[in-house]
């Protein structure tokens, strides 16, 4: 079953991508800016972000990097995350007239958002790259293991996706808790601060969320230069968490697709 839908998966990238391009600008359609606001929104945040911590309150380097270099490497990947995350378990609602389609693959959906996220995500790995350069650090080849950690986020945002989707039509409170979880995981994320500052006895917790992988790879590409084997254990615990993510949302989407219909 795997091998048949990698193989649907690559065959419909096109039709994938006509999808996402749609959605992305239905997201934005009838404002004046249009898709525009996609990349203006959270750019001002980083702008906001940077006049606070940076001019306001004169954060100091952290690991003799300036504090906004610093914050952008992890705020960039969050914002992937939450957006995949959010929009995917609205997905097959949002496209309700195409769940009852027979011929049409529902469990695309989550996909499409998850490219619809990434076409902003693209655009934000080029800004931060803008920065260092401004800042005076010049690209590396550690910069190109950014594709292995965009692979990350996107298995383990599908897997979450499979999984919420499915749900959200069933139990409508699903949306709401996956809003507040996503609240809770920003703060339970070292994206504002370095984990040296928790006490050693929490941290191995804090490091078992596959997200906090992912925001130190982000860290570790532009500031610290480190490779993703280098974590070892780290790098294991996110896998074992994304495979398991995967095949309990295969399992849960697969259950439930022939009811999807006569619920929506």
């Amino acid at each position: 079953m795997v091998s048949h839908f990698i193989k649907d998966f690559i065959s419909k990238q096109n039709f994938i991508l006509d999808l996402a391009k749609k959605d992305f600008k239905t997201k934005y359609l009838g404002s004046f800016l249009g898709v525009v606001w996609g990349f203006v929104q959270p750019t001002i945040q980083i702008v906001i972000f940077w006049f606070v911590f940076q001019v306001g309150f004169k954060s100091m380097p952290v690991d003799n990097i300036p504090f906004i270099l610093w914050l952008a490497s992890a705020m960039i990947p969050w914002f992937m995350i939450s957006d995949s995350i959010q929009s995917g378990t609205n997905a097959i609602i949002d496209n309700a007239y195409l769940v009852k389609k027979v011929v049409f693959r529902v469990s695309i959906l989550p996909i499409v958002k998850i490219y619809s996220a990434l076409f902003v995500h693209l655009f934000f790995i080029l800004f931060l790259i803008f920065m260092f350069l401004v800042y005076g650090y010049n690209p590396t080849l550690y910069y190109l293991q950014t594709f292995y950690y965009l692979a990350c986020i996107f298995l383990f945002t599908l897997g979450v996706s499979w999984i919420t989707s499915s749900l959200v039509i069933f139990l409508k409170d699903i949306g709401q808790f996956i809003a507040m979880l996503i609240q809770f995981g920003f703060w339970l994320t070292p994206i504002f601060y370095s984990l040296d500052i928790v006490p050693e006895r929490y941290r191995w917790w804090l490091k078992l969320n596959p997200a906090y992988y992912l925001v130190e790879g982000y860290r570790d590409t532009f500031i610290y230069h480190k490779w993703f084997w280098e974590h070892p254990m780290l790098t294991l615990n996110f896998w074992f968490a994304t495979v398991l993510l995967l095949a309990a949302g295969t399992f849960i989407f697969k259950k439930l697709r022939p009811h999807f219909a006569d619920v929506l």
